[in-house]
Parts: structure tokens; sequence; C-alpha cells
């Protein structure tokens, strides 16, 4: 994780909330920007979301715990962040042609969460995302004993659940992540 955040950051994340202001109706900058500059390692988070094509933005306010929750809304699943299997197992599993890393380690690395599937269909709810790529998504534990792994992505303006071997990666498929502030 970055130590420093660049000056420009907080501008970057300013100008994608006002743009993007469908994914947050009602809410208002100045409050998320005093949450972000009084929590510098979940600014750092965000950086890393950002640095790897996440471009995160806010997509809700959670009022029980006063945080507001940010998640990947890159277009595409964030570029560095594809060509991954799932989870650590899978990666140890692999006898050749290992991926660089899996969804669910990557994750833990930048102390995010990875999506489920109810988070992503409201994501898609939000605007059209994953139209050429996919993502992994939290697996159910009785899904992935048996040795899978699930995903998703939008085609013919329908949300799609897919399985696949956990170990299992592909250049067009990563993962999207979930932070609360």
């Amino acid at each position: 994780m970055p130590n420093i955040i660049p000056n420009y950051f907080l501008s970057t994340l300013q100008s994608r909330f006002e743009k993007h202001m469908h994914r947050h109706k009602g809410m208002a900058w100045k409050k998320v920007q005093a949450k972000l500059e009084t929590n510098s390692k979940k600014l750092e988070t965000l950086f890393a979301m950002e640095e790897t094509g996440g471009e995160p933005d806010v997509i809700g306010y959670d009022k029980k715990s006063d945080e507001y929750i940010f998640c990947d809304c890159s277009a595409e699943s964030p570029k560095g962040r594809r060509s991954l299997c799932y989870d650590e197992a899978a990666l140890k599993s692999r006898k050749e042609h290992k991926p660089k890393d899996s969804a669910l380690n990557m994750a833990k690395k930048m102390w995010i969460e990875i999506l489920d599937e109810e988070q992503y269909r409201y994501l898609q709810e939000l605007w059209e995302f994953d139209l050429k790529t996919s993502s992994w998504i939290k697996t159910p534990a009785e899904i992935r004993k048996l040795g899978w792994a699930i995903f998703c992505d939008r085609r013919y303006d329908t949300v799609f659940t897919y399985h696949n071997g956990a170990e299992s990666y592909y250049a067009s498929r990563g993962f999207r992540g979930i932070v609360r502030i």
C-alpha cells in the first residue's frame, strides 16, 4: 500500500463524485471529504483502488454506521486486477502457468472486500458495467468447497452469474471491491 497520497487524488475523487451524482443522489461532497481527511488508511485504500484502475466512487451511505460506501466504478473490471484466479487455495492448486495472484489475496492486501452478488447487482442498477469483461464475486462456501467460484458480467442488458473452476483465470476477468469509510 502506498504511504504517500498525491495531492491531486482528493480532487480526482471529487470530480468523479460530481460527474456521477446518479450514484449518490442527495449526498454532499463536503461530508465525504471530511470523512476521508480523518481516515488516512482508508484514503490509501481508495488510492490503491485508483492505481489498479478501479475508479472508486461513492455508491451509498449507511446511516447506522455513519459510513460512506465506495466501490470500483470503472466501466470494465479494473485493469490492474485481472488475470487472477479466485483464492489462495486455487492459486496453490495450479501446477503450471500460475497467475500472479488471486482475487481474494489482492483484495486483502488492498484492504477491500470483493463484491458479493447482491452488491454487484446493485452496482449494475447504477450504470452498465462489465460489458466486455467479467468480475469474480464472493462465492458461497458450499460452492467453493466443490472447487467452483462465481463471477458476473452484463450482456444483452442483463446481469449474468456464472461459475468456473476457482483456479481459472482470464485476461478479461478481474474483481471489483468495496470499502466503507
